[in-house]
């Protein structure tokens, strides 16, 4: 469909179009799934013939009076906002079942509601994707000129000496990926943001579960969260955190309200990875928590860039997060996932990134160009306690920094800036 016809704007291509367009030619319908205000409608509309908002007071009518009547129309046909309407879920899997076509209906949500006995699992029916606010690549603020997929396949980039700013790595962690506020100056994004965040906590949260605590302790989390980004953190470790506004609060509570959380797709939890050790040590099973979008952490912490730039170990951490976020949505669209490592002699992996037919890539993030070396030593001490025999060499060896240079070092790791780094 036309997006500017129907709300007003030009589509923005995305990196996930590909992966909705190769989903829909295979499931009977496509659910994508993100935070709210990330892109999900324009792209669902992008690839769809016709469309229904279920966040309008016509359409909530008729639902009450002839659900089956909301999903006629020309396919795939985009349902957006499904959540609001979740008894619409056993109408599509029975459309779906009868449709002669795959693709027929794509489900934009922005949360998961929760189990309901009574709704089919839509097991074999549908498909599930995750879309994400924009990746530096999206926002223009990266070329792209270095493909994560080419490096991947054994591309090696030649060197390149052109490097960012720190100021212009700062001023990127300060903008933020969602669509409509991107073009925003970093102060007018910071506003926007904060009231998004007071959006979650105030009314989101309480249409998934009632929460025994009041607005600023929700608040209070997801600063804590925010200053935990990229690094592993326990709920008790959060619970403590809680304390002065939440002197009763309790490790199992957080642990619900993060999980609420990230059913609003505000948090991301990164897994961490099970792979075979040639030493003794010990795997560290805790995930590691982001936010959605790395500026909504630096809002969160109440920064802006002048402090990020007074400051470059949390505007370490904050970049750490802005090249996950990235890392996730790249690796996806190449059918991966992304995890961390972490082992009890302290060799950790910032990132690792699975790919089918077993490939897979160890990645360090440094924040400048002075740490190459380092993170490459990392790199190698930490594949040095990897069982590979098992999981076999990996296919990429990468440290991604904010402003060093572009090559391939002598062992054959290879490391890049963010801003030249593409799917």
């Amino acid at each position: 469909m036309d997006t500017r016809e129907t709300l007003g704007h030009d589509y923005l291509p995305r990196v996930v179009d590909a992966q909705l367009g190769r989903l829909l030619e295979i499931g009977g319908a496509v659910v994508i799934e993100g935070p709210r205000a990330c892109g999900k409608t324009m792209t669902g509309l992008n690839a769809a013939r016709s469309c229904v908002f279920l966040d309008e007071d016509v359409t909530r009518r008729l639902i009450d009076l002839a659900p089956e009547a909301v999903l006629d129309g020309d396919r795939p046909r985009l349902l957006d906002e499904w959540q609001l309407a979740p008894q619409l879920w056993n109408q599509v899997r029975r459309a779906v079942d009868s449709a002669t076509q795959p693709g027929a209906f794509i489900l934009t949500g922005s949360a998961v509601p929760a189990d309901d006995a009574t709704r089919h699992t839509g097991a074999g029916r549908f498909l599930r994707m995750r879309e994400r606010t924009m990746t530096w690549f999206e926002r223009g603020t990266s070329t792209g000129a270095l493909s994560l997929g080419a490096l991947i396949d054994g591309d090696r980039p030649a060197a390149s000496a052109t490097t960012s700013p720190y100021h212009d790595v700062v001023d990127a962690l300060a903008r933020t990926g969602f669509p409509a506020l991107a073009r925003l100056e970093p102060a007018a994004a910071a506003v926007a943001l904060s009231g998004y965040l007071d959006d979650v906590v105030r009314a989101d949260l309480g249409r998934l579960a009632r929460t025994r605590h009041e607005p600023t302790v929700m608040r209070a989390l997801i600063r804590s969260l925010a200053r935990a980004t990229a690094a592993e953190v326990s709920w008790r470790t959060l619970a403590r955190d809680l304390r002065p506004v939440a002197p009763d609060i309790r490790p199992e509570t957080v642990a619900r309200y993060v999980e609420l959380l990230e059913r609003l797709f505000v948090v991301e939890r990164i897994p961490a990875w099970a792979v075979g050790l040639r030493s003794r040590a010990r795997l560290r099973t805790a995930p590691k928590f982001h936010l959605a979008d790395p500026a909504l952490a630096v809002t969160a912490l109440s920064a802006d860039a002048a402090q990020l730039t007074a400051d470059p170990e949390t505007t370490g951490f904050i970049f750490e997060s802005a090249v996950v976020h990235d890392l996730l949505v790249f690796s996806e669209a190449l059918g991966g996932q992304v995890y961390h490592y972490r082992d009890s002699n302290g060799h950790e992996l910032d990132a690792v990134l699975t790919f089918p037919r077993g490939r897979w890539a160890a990645v360090e993030v440094k924040l400048g160009a002075s740490q190459i070396e380092k993170g490459a030593r990392s790199l190698a001490r930490t594949m040095q306690q990897i069982d590979t025999s098992v999981v076999g060499e990996p296919a990429l060896k990468l440290v991604v920094t904010g402003t060093g240079p572009t090559a391939t070092l002598s062992d054959g790791t290879v490391t890049c800036p963010l801003h030249v780094l593409g799917p």
